[in-house]
């Protein structure tokens, strides 16, 4: 059994909410709705927060807290042995690939930094800047660095290492951000060009955005049929595990809100092209601080505590691949052996994308939607119809109303797994018959 588990109700939600915003509703976010509908996709992305989220991340933990191992081990207690082994390890592969480019996004964020510290960001530097994010060797030096950093912080352990990061970091990063969007909304035209983007506009809303908001909830709240798992694994045993799933759900529900609010505004105010893809932050925010009074001490006072909340994913990431496979090996291969197994891993798949940044669209659409959302469907029918409806209960029934109990349970076996299922078969269809 994993010893490990959270120290208190506050710290449990803090850590969760870590994985959930990490860079999901910064960086991903307002790409992704440029690229898919705009605020229809937002509206899209809110329902399935609610309704399949917050749900799908219930049946993670729980699946985790039930076996109380790694997700390779949650999985062969679903699934059975050999079945249950392949899934894990499909999963856990899933999740290393979206570690290494996220790790290469959190690089350019670390060079933002220093750039903005030495240089400040004005109409005369930012063509050295975007110089700069183009030389792959720096940004590959910054991307070993994160690694070493955030696998010295999952080596501290549960308590001293990944709580302490998420009670430090997430009420820094939630104070600028609510600065900075004041300061965003008071540009000249940015309240005008704000409502008007939010007017929906749902014939927009095809089969590959649906597949994109919900590929969106999934990676935002850390919902990948591993992460969750293997944080479940942490829960105590009185922790009320929906209520918990809720709270984390408005918790990434407003930061997403908050990071439409911030970057929305600022793109179209410099006529930016709101599809740009996953580069589209690293365009906006430099012309943002050049005009922005005080500029480039609020450049790097941002930057870090977006670089700080940007850590929790990958410290999550890296907990869970490492945890899930030194469960597998206790008498054999230990955990420091897989903390350094995993890292030179990571630091070898990871040059690639450095020298091709091109390939983190591509990669996170694969990976960071269509995986997360398999991975997500497999923890449903795992918990659901693996283990069965006596686990749920037993998981989820604190908390709820015996009636409240049965109505989550029956969505939870029925609903969501159709709609995972429906979305990620659209999509795939979508792509097929336009290919």
């Amino acid at each position: 059994m994993n010893q490990q588990k959270f120290s208190s109700r506050l710290t449990t939600i803090l850590t969760m909410a870590g994985i959930a915003i990490g860079l999901g509703n910064v960086w991903r976010f307002p790409y992704m709705m440029g690229q898919h509908g705009g605020s229809a996709f937002l509206i899209i992305y809110l329902v399935f927060v609610l309704l399949l989220a917050v749900p799908a991340i219930s049946a993670e933990w729980s699946l985790g807290r039930a076996t109380g191992r790694g997700p390779i081990e949650a999985y062969r207690a679903a699934f059975g042995k050999k079945s249950g082994f392949l899934v894990g390890m499909v999963l856990l592969f899933s999740i290393f690939m979206a570690l290494c480019y996220y790790n290469i996004v959190v690089a350019n964020i670390v060079y933002s930094v220093g750039f903005a510290t030495w240089h400040g960001f004005d109409a005369s530097t930012l063509e050295l800047y975007q110089a700069g994010l183009a030389r792959n060797g720096v940004q590959y030096s910054l991307a070993i660095a994160v690694t070493g950093v955030s696998l010295w912080i999952v080596h501290r352990g549960l308590k001293n290492g990944i709580e302490w990061a998420n009670k430090l970091f997430i009420p820094i990063f939630g104070l600028i951000g609510i600065y900075f969007i004041i300061m965003v909304l008071n540009l000249d035209g940015a309240m005008m060009k704000l409502r008007q983007f939010l007017v929906p506009d749902f014939t927009l809303a095809g089969p590959d955005v649906w597949f994109a908001a919900m590929g969106q909830a999934c990676f935002s709240m850390g919902i990948s049929g591993a992460m969750g798992v293997m944080y479940g694994a942490y829960l105590r045993r009185d922790e009320k595990i929906v209520s918990t799933a809720v709270t984390t759900g408005l918790i990434d529900t407003g930061a997403a809100f908050m990071a439409t609010l911030f970057v929305v505004p600022a793109v179209l105010v410099f006529g930016l092209n709101m599809a740009v893809g996953p580069g589209l932050l690293f365009d906006t925010l430099p012309r943002l601080f050049a005009v922005m009074p005080g500029g480039r001490w609020l450049a790097s006072l941002f930057l870090i505590g977006w670089t700080l909340v940007a850590l929790l994913s990958i410290i999550a990431t890296f907990d869970a691949i490492i945890s899930g496979l030194a469960s597998l090996t206790e008498d054999r291969f230990s955990r420091r052996q897989w903390t350094w197994t995993i890292g030179i891993a990571v630091a070898g798949v990871m040059l690639p994308i450095a020298w091709n940044p091109e390939s983190i669209g591509t990669l996170d659409m694969i990976f960071g939607s269509g995986m997360f959302i398999t991975g997500s469907l497999l923890a449903v029918i795992g918990l659901g119809w693996g283990l069965g409806k006596l686990t749920i209960h037993e998981q989820l029934g604190n908390g709820l109303s015996p009636r409240m109990a049965i109505w989550f349970s029956w969505w939870l076996r029925y609903v969501v797994p159709i709609a995972l299922f429906a979305i990620l078969a659209g999509y795939i269809l979508s792509v097929t018959s336009n290919g």
